[in-house]
């Protein structure tokens, strides 16, 4: 399928590639498989925050190391913050994934755990001044690199990755364990897949992956379907790995 040369409306085109790809069988080999063991609400945006942070490289080794993550806290995320089992991590040079440390996971720790001292949700950042207010927020609360701040222009592409996680209830794959924030809301996780693909059928995108582009493309979304613009994720990131994978034989994230 080629947007470019199909004879059918943009529209028709990304939700018949929703369809395709938005499917049960995406969890098998998706990180959100994670946050979905859980049925606590701490539990899952916990261990969503915590997976959607390492959602770089090859999607086999994120898995991988997600899972080791996820043996470290056991049965609940939640018992291991608010029991300072993270503590050991402080010194420890040792790696998770790629460049995140076990000392980078202490950091977010940290600042769970003080967070969870004073709040039941970590939805309450989002509820004030909107969704770019709370990823500046959340990324000022952990206090470490690997979650970026929308104030330096990054697209923030993992966080709303949590975010579309956390907020999407469509009973197939998203949880949307959040329930005061709407779809609507949300902004595209650009990935250079979902970047490739949109600059394929849009010609008014930035040539870097900066929060602008992320914010043009939403924009482009909103206007097919503006109750849930970041449904197409699914489309534009799914086709973009396929073939990608078709090309070089590798799936990246």
């Amino acid at each position: 399928m080629e947007f470019k040369k199909r004879h059918v409306p943009l529209k028709g085109v990304l939700d018949e590639l929703t369809v395709t790809y938005n499917i049960p069988a995406f969890i098998e080999t998706d990180p959100i498989q994670f946050p979905r063991r859980f049925t606590n609400l701490k539990d899952i945006e916990i261990s969503a925050l915590l997976t959607s942070v390492i959602t770089w490289g090859k999607r086999n080794l994120i898995l991988r190391d997600a899972e080791r993550m996820h043996q470290m806290m056991g049965d609940s995320p939640y018992n291991y913050i608010m029991n300072r089992e993270w503590e050991v991590l402080k010194d420890s040079g040792k790696n998770i994934h790629r460049t995140f440390f076990e000392r980078d996971m202490w950091n977010i720790c940290r600042g769970l755990y003080h967070y969870y001292l004073e709040n039941e949700t970590l939805e309450s950042l989002f509820l004030t001044d909107g969704i770019l207010s709370g990823l500046d927020k959340l990324s000022g609360l952990m206090n470490t690199r690997h979650i970026s701040s929308p104030q330096t222009k990054s697209p923030c592409k993992r966080s709303n990755l949590m975010l579309r996680w956390l907020v999407r209830n469509d009973g197939i794959v998203d949880m949307g364990v959040w329930k005061n924030i709407s779809p609507a809301q949300l902004i595209i996780p650009l990935d250079v897949h979902v970047a490739r693909i949109s600059r394929l059928v849009w010609d008014d995108l930035p040539k870097t992956e900066r929060l602008s582009t992320a914010l043009i493309i939403t924009n482009h979304l909103s206007k097919l379907c503006p109750e849930d613009p970041c449904k197409y994720d699914f489309a534009l990131f799914g086709f973009g790995e396929e073939q990608r994978r078709t090309m070089s034989g590798k799936i990246i994230l």
